[in-house]
């Protein structure tokens, strides 16, 4: 029988889904997935918040709930709760009613709803990330039918940012054109601007007339705190301009295969809100119709009990603290080895991931011989290690770079 599909040609290979096989067949019993951006326990096990547990249980305890369909923009009380958590009670985009929220797919989902909106509506196609940025990004933007360009961010001398090249290559950006910035814990590199340099980058954006696009999928879980991981983000709204928030619940609850977050438009006025709420929804209808009910649930029942809200700030504390003690734990063993070069950079960065600094060589050695997986960019999950295996990876760092200069 002839095959119609015959002529399918192989998928290009993911760097990070590569990785994660490349671990998965690997026999060896301390093989070591630094690659996968998931929060693990000290045990190695991924973690289901306490509270998350009672959310669930009171949702299924509760006999009036019913499966029926959510409307298109998703479960109203969790769209109210979750703009509040990024812009703060106290926004005025809030009171003066221009902002529009929009449950989606987790940030993926909304960076992609986000994506297809500015595609239709926006008059510049151009989208600048940064250099490097997450894998999916460029995907997510191309897809959607935007011009994908990059920014100076990354600086791999200092592993540090390149704030000379940023400010440069926005301000060479034309009118209109997209910026999307990681509003905290930056992936892959986990650094970030301080909030002096967030100002500087605000008056530019604003300045150019540039759209900002908001990636928010770290809030909370990188400094342990609500309100400072949300800082960059009150900082472009107050200022009564326009931005886009894609916002995601996997890490900071835990809810990675519940697949829930919004997309929130900060508009100028009330008038143009309503308007871009319209368009938006023509967008989500043949997409995906409605969002699924259960994450939204989870979420608005946590964010609207005083008690469930407290409980879940100090496990969302408690994560990002551990992620800390790794950084400071990985340093101090590099230190005690002497291991060649400045490994400061690794408590200096913030959040999920950091970059090491190691060549892809350097990491294919890891793999080969110690049976340590990252992504080929030296880029590690901080939140996948443990005080049992800080040993083992800095055994083979310092082996690596002794070995391969």
């Amino acid at each position: 029988m002839n095959s119609i599909l015959s002529s399918v040609l192989p998928a290009p290979e993911d760097p990070v889904l590569s990785v994660i096989f490349a671990c998965r067949d690997d026999p060896s019993p301390v093989k070591l997935n630094l690659s996968a951006g998931t929060y693990r326990t000290e045990e190695g096990k991924p973690l289901v918040l306490d509270v998350v547990r009672r959310a669930e249980q009171q949702l299924a305890n509760d006999l009036s709930r019913d499966k029926e369909y959510l409307p298109l923009n998703g479960l109203p009380e969790f769209n109210k709760l979750s703009t509040k958590l990024i812009l703060g009670d106290d926004s005025p985009a809030l009171k003066e009613n221009r902002v529009v929220t929009t449950q989606c797919l987790s940030g993926t989902g909304s960076l992609r709803v986000g994506a297809e909106f500015l595609a239709a509506h926006n008059k510049e196609s151009v989208i600048f990330v940064p250099n490097p940025t997450w894998g999916n990004h460029p995907r997510i933007f191309t897809l959607a039918g935007l011009s994908v360009e990059y920014f100076r961010y990354y600086d791999p001398k200092s592993r540090g940012l390149d704030f000379k090249g940023m400010l440069e290559d926005l301000g060479a950006a034309p009118p209109g054109a997209i910026v999307v910035l990681q509003a905290c814990a930056h992936n892959p590199t986990g650094v970030d601007p301080t909030f002096e340099q967030w100002e500087q980058i605000r008056r530019l954006v604003r300045s150019k007339s540039l759209l900002p696009f908001f990636d928010s999928a770290y809030q909370g879980f990188a400094s342990g705190s609500l309100d400072a991981d949300a800082q960059a983000v009150r900082m472009f709204v107050a200022d009564g301009g326009e931005c886009l928030i894609a916002q995601s619940y996997a890490k900071n609850m835990g809810l990675y295969g519940e697949r829930i977050g919004s997309l929130t438009i900060v508009c100028t006025s009330e008038d143009v809100a309503k308007k871009v709420e319209n368009q938006v929804l023509l967008v989500v209808r043949p997409m995906y119709l409605t969002p699924p009910i259960h994450g939204a649930s989870i979420v608005a029942t946590i964010l609207k009990n005083s008690d469930m809200y407290n409980d879940w700030t100090i496990e969302l504390k408690g994560m990002a603290d551990r992620i800390i003690s790794m950084r400071q734990q990985l340093y101090a063993a590099l230190e005690a080895r002497g291991t060649p070069g400045d490994w400061s950079h690794i408590i200096k960065h913030i959040g999920m991931f950091t970059f090491t600094g190691l060549s892809e060589e350097q990491v294919r050695l890891m793999a080969k011989e110690y049976h340590i997986y990252m992504t080929y960019d030296g880029r590690i999950s901080m939140a996948s290690l443990s005080s049992k295996t800080v040993p083992q990876l800095a055994d083979a760092i310092h082996a690596v770079v002794t070995r391969i200069a």
